[in-house]
């Protein structure tokens, strides 16, 4: 504590102004001297390590465009759809296409559902000769690939044999792709 004597001789009031002033230019020397000294306080930091997780579980996705084969005249007619697949990096997948909805259908026979229950037969391919036919047997008629983290896409190739004459109208049919990852 700083005690400031004053002369006894000045004013009560100047005297009590003048010891207002004394108290706050003590107040800062003081502030400013303990900014100097050892007991001031200062910001002080810790660390530490975080740790970090997760677990990658492999995940496939697949979408399809539509195989329209467009007017049959009742000569050979060829067509594509895309199969896109997208699964984690290094995931190996296998991609395969059942038999579709119509009755009698198999996976080396489809056939597609007209007017008057006509079925119009065709058949999905693996490659551009048309040669390798694209089932659901994972090994055997299945089409395999390595998942890369991008998509992938796949060519579905159709084919409508000639010479078959059904009804004229509209025919279709939904085949499921099915990715076993």
């Amino acid at each position: 504590m700083m005690t400031a004597v004053l002369p006894a001789s000045l004013p009560d009031r100047p005297r009590a102004l003048r010891w207002t002033q004394i108290l706050r230019a003590a107040a800062l020397a003081g502030a400013g001297l303990a900014g100097l000294g050892g007991s001031a306080a200062h910001a002080a930091t810790a660390t530490t390590s975080v740790s970090v997780t997760a677990t990658v579980q492999a995940t496939c996705l697949i979408s399809s465009t539509s195989l329209a084969f467009g007017v049959y005249t009742g000569v050979q007619l060829d067509s594509t759809s895309t199969l896109t697949v997208t699964c984690t990096n290094t995931t190996p997948y296998n991609v395969g296409i059942n038999a579709g909805t119509a009755p009698a259908a198999t996976v080396t026979t489809r056939k597609m559902t007209g007017p008057t229950a006509g079925l119009l037969s065709y058949a999905l391919f693996q490659d551009t000769g048309r040669t390798i036919n694209w089932g659901t047997t994972v090994s055997t008629d299945t089409t395999a690939g390595t998942g890369s983290g991008a998509a992938q896409p796949l060519t579905v190739y159709g084919r409508i044999a000639g010479s078959q004459f059904v009804a004229p109208g509209a025919y279709t049919d939904t085949v499921t792709a099915t990715i076993t990852f």
